[in-house]
């Protein structure tokens, strides 16, 4: 099966979606056992994911005054 397939249903799988048509979770967890190359991309593709959710909760806590928490700046 084709790299770029299975990284398709690797993607909708951390996305919460199905798989693609043509590809069962047999056929996908056989493929990421052999093929070292998608089990890394696997691997940087869920971590993307949780820090992405990290972000969205920290920007959407709010402070105990009720306001966003601000960002502090960078110096250039």
């Amino acid at each position: 099966m084709l790299c770029s397939r299975i990284r398709t249903a690797v993607s909708a799988r951390l996305d919460g979606e199905g798989l693609p048509p043509g590809i069962t979770t047999e056929q996908l967890a056989a493929h990421l056992e052999a093929c070292a190359a998608c089990r890394l991309w696997e691997t940087r593709a869920r971590q993307l994911t949780e820090h992405i959710a990290r972000l969205r909760e920290a920007d959407t806590t709010p402070t105990p005054g009720g306001e966003a928490p601000r960002r502090p700046r960078q110096a250039l």
